[in-house]
């Protein structure tokens, strides 16, 4: 039995989601050269976009920079113990510095991993790097019962789910 709850993709709609999933083209304009790859108006692409945003079958349009392109080679993920009922309190402030390209809470998984909070740091060199972890140990004071630092040897490609071509 079909769930009515659920949003449905339309030809249209897929065939945009098909056209962009991988990645816009970088120009001034990325919406119109995808309307003019399918040959739509690019006022019904944009406004479909939107309507796939706010229905969430598109969570969020976001950039994936290649840090090591950009010279960030000393990157590490930093994962902290800290007490559960401070998790949103800290995340959020470790969160908003503009070293920490994303933070997240995760379950432990005890007693091997007690690790809660997780941070990811970017520098150009370790040294640097290091400096940005003691500005963390310093906000998360005694809040901090122990971490470590999983420094990255290589990238990882990133891409979120794919839907397949129907034809």
């Amino acid at each position: 039995m079909p769930d009515n709850n659920k949003p449905v993709l339309d030809e249209t709609d897929r065939r945009i989601v098909e056209a962009t999933q991988a990645g816009l083209p970088v120009t001034a304009r990325p919406y119109h050269v995808i309307a003019e790859q399918l040959e739509l108006d690019p006022e019904l692409v944009m406004q479909r976009i939107r309507q796939l945003l706010e229905s969430g079958i598109i969570r969020r349009i976001g950039v994936v920079p290649n840090h090591y392109k950009l010279g960030y080679r000393a990157n590490g993920m930093t994962v902290w113990d800290v007490p559960d009922d401070k998790i949103i309190e800290l995340g959020n402030k470790i969160g908003s510095l503009n070293f920490v390209s994303h933070c997240y809470h995760r379950p432990r998984h005890l007693p091997d991993w007690p690790y809660n909070l997780f941070a990811m740091v970017h520098a150009h060199t370790k040294e640097k790097t290091n400096q940005y972890i003691d500005v963390i140990k310093d906000i998360l004071g005694d809040s901090n019962r122990q971490h470590t630092v999983l420094y990255s040897t290589r990238i990882l490609k990133k891409t979120g789910m794919r839907i397949g071509n129907t034809q």
